[in-house]
């Protein structure tokens, strides 16, 4: 046994191969190694090792695939009348505001954990936003953020060394330190190649709704928060001197459709 070292092994772990003797022993090498005990059908397999097991299972894993893609695609929400009426709603009202807006299909991460939402009282979007703080490998998820609120405000319970939480504060401590004239905040811009992503640099003084306007928006809007005095691999469109900064006019109608790699990407 790998676990206790003393009795004789009686099992094998399928996901780590790790021996162990007993159940408690299995669920201490669990938990020691954050083990769920679940094979990896897709671990590597050299050629020199492939055998007809091998060949079996991944047929399985195919087949395990096919049902679950067919089980999304006959689910009852995809075809939910509803659920057509209100995403049609949400594009529409999206354009009014000159924000083209896509939707992916049901079954993607993006599409499930979407809350955007527009109120026809207000008049008036209430957003599923994304902040992104790649200095601090930190990311944070807002509901029902509404479009008329500035970017300042949105990022004050995060940046603020005044107004944010303790703990966001001690987590994002290089953002906080850091004077406000060094934050800037980027969205990256849809449906370029992947070897030309550039981004759009957006104004906090200015309110999501008018940061939004003509642009892409798959989903929900991700927002990269960034100091410039901190290297970033990041590259604003026209400030990489190759290419020059686009209206929103021009970007709206240059970005009318999500390519397929996009999507994947995101």
């Amino acid at each position: 046994c790998e676990t206790c070292s003393k009795e004789e092994a009686k099992y094998r772990c399928p996901r780590c191969m790790k021996y162990s003797c007993s159940l408690l022993c299995v669920k201490k090498h669990k938990l020691a190694l954050s083990c769920n005990g679940v094979r990896d059908k897709t671990a590597f397999v050299s050629v020199n090792e492939f055998t007809d097991l091998h060949l079996l299972s991944d047929y399985r894993f195919l087949e395990d695939v096919g049902r679950t893609a067919d089980a999304a695609a006959r689910h009852c929400i995809v075809h939910s009348p509803a659920t057509k009426r209100l995403l049609y709603c949400l594009r529409n009202k999206a354009r009014g505001c000159n924000i083209e807006l896509k939707t992916l299909p049901v079954g993607f991460t993006k599409r499930r954990e979407n809350s955007t939402t527009f109120n026809s009282v207000e008049n008036k979007f209430y957003w599923h936003l994304k902040l992104i703080f790649p200095h601090c490998h930190a990311e944070y998820t807002l509901k029902g953020v509404p479009d008329d609120k500035t970017l300042a405000d949105i990022l004050k319970p995060y940046i603020d060394p005044v107004e944010s939480d303790p703990v966001v504060c001690q987590r994002l401590k290089i953002y906080t330190a850091s004077p406000q004239s060094d934050v800037r905040i980027l969205m990256k811009i849809e449906n370029r190649n992947r070897n030309s992503v550039r981004y759009n640099e957006l104004d906090a003084s200015r309110s999501l709704l008018d940061n939004l306007k003509g642009k892409v928006i798959i989903e929900y809007p991700t927002l990269f928060v960034v100091l410039k005095t901190l290297k970033s691999d990041m590259v604003v469109l026209g400030q990489d001197g190759s290419e020059p900064a686009e209206n929103s006019d021009c970007e709206s109608s240059s970005l009318s459709s999500v390519e397929d790699g996009e999507i994947r990407d995101s």
